[in-house]
Parts: structure tokens; sequence; C-alpha cells
């Protein structure tokens, strides 16, 4: 039976790399073993990075991506190996944040998603970028990202 649910999946159990690129990473998506159920499962990345196109200084942030999976789950592996792929990735804070969710949307049609980016400051100016794909679904639970917002050193 496991054999024959997780076929396809070229990353899970391989001495797989991170891709050059966001654009050439692959996502793998895995049945949901519970798709009558609502619930949310979330993904933290603290160390996040990618790099500012204009000045090619590296840029960091904590991104925390909550979803209610549908008929699929992203594998896990593929997830941590799409977002290595940013490391050497020149793009704007909100770019990065909204290629996330736009290729997680794509790939796993969830019922409800929402993802925090928050970024370190770059010019003393935090950029925090949010977005979510509708209201919350009634009875679904969605915790606060557990992130506070920047305070400098106050």
């Amino acid at each position: 039976m496991a054999e024959e649910i997780y076929t396809g999946l070229g990353q899970l159990g391989s001495d797989a790399k991170a891709a050059e690129t966001p654009e050439e990473a692959t996502l793998e998506r895995v049945p949901n073993p519970h798709p009558d159920m609502l619930y949310c499962a979330r993904f933290v990345a603290p160390e996040f990075t990618s790099i500012c196109p204009v000045t090619g200084q590296p840029d960091f942030a904590h991104i925390v991506i909550d979803y209610a999976p549908n008929e699929h789950l992203v594998e896990s592996k593929s997830l941590k190996l799409f977002l290595q792929s940013f490391r050497n990735h020149g793009a704007f804070h909100e770019d990065c944040t909204i290629y996330i969710a736009k290729r997680l949307m794509e790939l796993l049609e969830p019922r409800y998603f929402r993802i925090a980016g928050y970024w370190y400051p770059r010019g003393g100016i935090p950029i925090d970028v949010f977005w979510q794909s509708g209201p919350v679904p009634e009875g679904l639970w969605v915790p606060e990202t557990g992130v506070a917002p920047y305070r400098g050193r106050g």
C-alpha cells in the first residue's frame, strides 16, 4: 500500500539537493490520509534566506505557513529543498513570500492557506509580508504565528 501511495516522489528517501532557483525546484505532494477532517498543518522556517536583488546582500526571514489540507499534503523534504533554493535567489521580500504561497496553492489546492513572512530589517526597516486565501473556515483552529513584531533593542 505505501509503495502505491508514495510513487513518483523523487526526493523523499534520496540524496536530493536544493535546486539552483525556486523556479527549478520540485515541490511534491502526498495523499492526505484524513481528507474528511478540517485541520491546520503548520511549517515554520525560522532561518529562511534569500538575496537582495539590488545590493546582493543576504536577507533573512522567519516564514510561517499554515494550511488546511484538502486531498493532498506537501511532502516536507521537497518543501525544505524548495525553501533552500531561495538562498542564492535575488528577489524582494514581497516577491519571495508571495511566490512561495502561489507555488503551494497551485500544488495543494488547500481548503485554506496563510503565509506570514517576518523579514529582518534592511536599512533599518523590517518588512513583513502576509497573505491568506480567504476567511478562516468555520471550525478551523489557526493559532497565532508566535512571532513577535520587530522591536529593535527595546
